[in-house]
């Protein structure tokens, strides 16, 4: 039973419910969200709702997902960060970016980036051959960021890794929290001090991308046949009249560098915190492991060819989905059922709360991967199930972070063995994603051969 909040028994005041959102939104909710399909309130901010039944978030997200926009509080978080990127553009800013992208995350060129990411974690590794004890959390974020570096930017990225990782930490407990006066929807001139707070670190991921654009079109200039034709070169290439505009390339980068990784690295570092509480599902998952590393040398191959594995990283997505909360506003109100949907209500599909609802899984707060097994995942409603959302914003990266995060587990468990000590214990935080707070400091030690 891996930690997480208790249901509330008890609704929270208005000043409890604030301090709750800024401190925590995990730990918000009560017993009954976990057990009805769906929750309709008035109360702060205006109308809430919930949506847990799989029909109505398939309604939300997908058959009629042209009368829901991105959240107001929602925007207002991520905005002032990601700007035009494509979390939080809309309209026909989003679909020229998302049209712009879709080239790069086809099976084809997800497959080319295997080779990359077997290289990269091979290399990451080897700081662990000595044994000892490291913050997992800290260091998924290195890997991943390292990977993302490599595939989608040929390493040709402005800055170091090790303050990158901390400017990330720092990012996400300032401008990630929902600010206080943006539940209260207060008008956008009242200055928000979780924004202020984060002025520099954003200066900071500004600043990488102007570099990065810089490096890239001087090699441009220099030799155009040298230039690698990854992400970075297909964005730039995208810009013009009929495309991208500048801005929306450095923000579509800084999404990318900023958030592509983010969600990965915490999900990898869920998941080997779960199998070293589960001794039994490790073992199971290293037996799989060496067993398709000795007679299967492509790693494209290995996300079909270890369900085991791919089953407990599902399983601690379900758990610790590293985007807790998909948000959106109805343009014009409906009906869905018998449930009225006004206008600007704020609508949540909540992937924390649907992964743990008491009539949508049995046992649902236990870490047991066999649910994700052959013959038991094809039993799963696919909107019960909301890792990388779903719709036509559902995420573009999905099968490139499923890729990489089979490669990674792979190396890892096959050569390390990662186990918890006396000062492992983690707490999830909302934080934009879903974090271990306290870090996930584990013990590692080299496996036997």
């Amino acid at each position: 039973m891996p930690p997480a909040p208790k249901p509330r028994t008890t609704p929270p005041s208005t000043l409890e419910m604030i301090r709750i959102v800024y401190r925590n939104p995990l730990e918000l909710w009560g017993e009954h969200t976990y057990n009805e399909p769906w929750i309709s309130a008035s109360g702060v901010g205006g109308h809430l709702i919930v949506a847990n039944d799989p029909g109505l978030i398939r309604h939300v997200l997908v058959d009629n997902a042209r009368n829901y926009k991105m959240a107001t509080v929602r925007q207002k978080i991520l905005r002032p960060i990601l700007r035009d990127g494509l979390l939080t553009a809309e309209g026909e800013v989003w679909k020229r970016s998302r049209k712009a992208m879709a080239p790069v995350f086809t099976p084809r060129h997800i497959f080319g980036f295997a080779q990359p990411m077997l290289r990269r974690t091979l290399d990451f590794v080897a700081r662990y051959e000595d044994g000892g004890t490291s913050d997992i959390a800290h260091d998924m974020t290195l890997l991943t960021y390292d990977i993302l570096a490599e595939t989608l930017f040929s390493g040709e990225i402005s800055g170091e890794p090790g303050s990158f990782a901390n400017e990330i930490d720092r990012l996400f407990e300032t401008m990630g929290r929902v600010d206080p006066l943006d539940l209260l929807r207060a008008p956008d001139w009242l200055p928000r001090l979780t924004r202020i707070r984060g002025r520099k670190t954003m200066a900071y991921f500004r600043k990488i991308v102007t570099d990065t654009v810089k490096m890239r079109e001087a090699k441009f200039k220099r030799d155009p046949d040298a230039v690698p034709q990854d992400f970075l070169t297909l964005l730039l290439k995208a810009e013009g009249p009929d495309g991208l505009t500048r801005a929306e390339v450095e923000d579509n980068i800084i999404t990318f560098i900023g958030a592509g990784h983010e969600t990965t690295a915490r999900a990898l570092g869920w998941t080997l915190y779960c199998l070293a509480e589960s001794p039994w599902e490790r073992d199971r998952v290293e037996q799989e492991i060496d067993q398709v590393l000795a007679r299967e040398p492509d790693p494209t191959k290995w996300l079909d060819a270890m369900p085991f594995t791919r089953a407990a990283f599902d399983e601690a997505l379900r758990l610790y989905p590293p985007a807790p909360s998909i948000n959106r506003e109805p343009i014009e109100p409906e009906m869905w059922k018998d449930l009225h949907i006004p206008k600007h209500a704020a609508v949540l599909v909540m992937p924390w709360v649907v992964h743990r609802h008491r009539k949508l899984w049995d046992r649902p707060d236990a870490f047991l991967p066999e649910r994700f097994h052959p013959g038991n995942r094809e039993k799963i409603d696919r909107f019960q199930y909301l890792p990388f959302g779903a719709g036509p914003r559902v995420c573009i990266g999905a099968s490139f972070a499923m890729q990489e995060a089979i490669i990674a587990l792979a190396i890892m468990l096959s050569r390390f063995r990662f186990d918890t000590t006396a000062e492992t214990k983690p707490w999830p935080v909302q934080k934009l994603t879903t974090q271990p707070q306290g870090g996930l400091p584990m013990r590692v030690t080299p496996r036997q051969a």
